[in-house]
């Protein structure tokens, strides 16, 4: 076996080959949302490819109906008894508004910030920078030891910024060149905190709908008809303040179902790690929590489902007064689901629970843009005890096993498609401004994810 100190130190000489690499791959501007960015995203895709041949990689990319998507294999050292999955994106999401930024988005800069230098440009973090970190270990196990410790297959995307709508075609398409993998790795997501590493064991889902309230056939004077036709604003604003009780309870019928309480390990856990919820509200300009009533920060944030209006329009908007009784009204609705809940029958619940508060002359239509499970990783798995290994050689203390807020419909459509858990270890931090003017990384993050992502290579190998 390699010795690992030899190829980390192989790896700390050549931090600025490292850098440069990196700031050329986020020089080129691949907004998979603008059409205008296609070629930029093939431009994009072929420079991972050409990056994975030279290391050893068969690599090329493989087209689908919108942004092709990166496929590359290695074989490893004969007899290897693992085989590796890497899974990122080489999308990016659309810099606008420009003149927030302090400089271009797709020039990378090095600026002063306080853990040191970081660097600032669209990408930097969310996903070009963490993909960085496995493709430069990989980089570094193939020049001191020749390849990696095990077989290897890459998949990066150019669509998870818009939904990776063609992402289960292309995993259908290439299944069989795939599941025989042991563990999907995914770097795109946080550290707890710079000093701190992190894995990420569940994620929630996602159901996203619309509500379309309509009534009378045409806007109508107030004056002449208020006080007895039916306003549909007034009515879905009802129907929407009833999703929650004072308690924070969400009234969906059946919503609750299949929820589970969080374990009293995981309870202990998480109290370990004393989040200051007031200062990770006093940071966005909040200082009363909401959400469900008796319910610790965490849980509310990993572990509880949610339901949040996130837009509402009808009627007239505009500058001064008009006195209409709009004929329709509409509202963005969304459900963050936790492991054990089924989109499907809260979709059904949503539905008995608008009907069951419509007066006779109104009419609904609901529309489900999205949907998606919360997924649960085995914390016991021996590819999360190998990580967790790995990581306190690097940083000197345990990752802390936390859960995600946020959706990765990738992580779902990858155990359904392929049959293949996740492996979710990032290394970005909360200030990162991802999806924001000014997105940056932290040097010091970027070096110890390489560094990381070399220790994790040898002890996934071995799990």
């Amino acid at each position: 076996m390699t010795d690992i100190d030899t190829i980390l130190a192989h790896a700390a000489v050549r931090r600025d080959e490292s850098r440069a690499r990196w700031f050329d791959w986020l020089r080129i501007p691949s907004v998979s949302a603008q059409p205008a960015h296609a070629p930029d995203c093939r431009r994009a895709a072929e420079w991972l490819a050409d990056q994975l041949r030279s290391i050893g990689f068969v690599a090329g990319l493989k087209p689908t109906a919108g942004h092709p998507v990166v496929l590359a294999h290695h074989p490893g050292p004969a007899g290897a008894k693992r085989h590796l999955l890497f899974y990122g994106h080489y999308d990016v999401q659309p810099a606008e508004p420009m003149e927030l930024w302090t400089n271009p988005p797709f020039e990378p800069v090095l600026a002063d910030g306080p853990n040191g230098k970081r660097a600032v440009a669209r990408g930097a973090v969310d996903d070009k920078g963490q993909v960085m970190l496995w493709l430069e270990a990989l980089r570094f196990w193939h020049a001191v030891a020749g390849g990696p410790p095990c077989r290897i297959s890459v998949v990066v995307e150019g669509e998870e910024e818009v939904g990776s709508k063609d992402l289960p075609d292309f995993l259908e398409a290439n299944a069989d060149a795939l599941r025989d993998a042991d563990v999907v790795v995914i770097s795109d997501s946080n550290m707890w905190d710079i000093a701190t590493p992190s894995i990420v064991t569940s994620v929630r889902g996602l159901l996203y709908t619309q509500i379309d309230i309509t009534a009378a056939n045409k806007d109508l004077h107030s004056g002449l008809f208020g006080g007895s036709a039916l306003n549909p604003i007034n009515l879905i604003t009802r129907i929407l303040g009833d999703l929650k009780d004072e308690a924070g309870t969400i009234l969906v019928p059946g919503f609750y179902d299949g929820v589970q309480e969080i374990s009293a390990e995981r309870r202990a856990q998480w109290d370990a790690l004393n989040f200051d919820e007031k200062a990770f509200l006093g940071g966005v300009g909040l200082s009363v929590p909401a959400g469900e009533m008796g319910r610790s920060a965490l849980e509310r944030l990993w572990a509880r489902p949610t339901a949040d209006v996130n837009g509402i329009w009808g009627g007239y908007t505009g500058d001064g007064a008009k006195t209409v009784i709009p004929s329709e009204a509409h509202a963005k609705v969304s459900f963050r689901l936790v492991p054990g809940q089924s989109p499907a029958k809260v979709i059904a619940g949503l539905r008995d629970f608008i009907i069951a508060r419509m007066p006779e002359d109104a009419q609904v239509k609901i529309q489900v843009f999205s949907h998606g499970e919360g997924i649960e990783i085995p914390s016991d798995s021996p590819f999360v005890r190998a990580a967790q290994a790995a990581l306190t050689a690097e940083f000197g203390k345990p990752a802390v096993l936390q859960g995600g807020g946020g959706s990765l419909p990738v992580v779902e459509q990858i155990k359904q498609i392929v049959g293949l858990d996740c492996l979710l270890v990032g290394f970005g931090l909360d200030d990162d401004q991802v999806h924001s003017p000014n997105e940056k990384f932290d040097i010091a993050c970027f070096e110890r994810g390489i560094d990381s992502h070399i220790r994790m290579l040898a002890a996934l190998a071995e799990a």
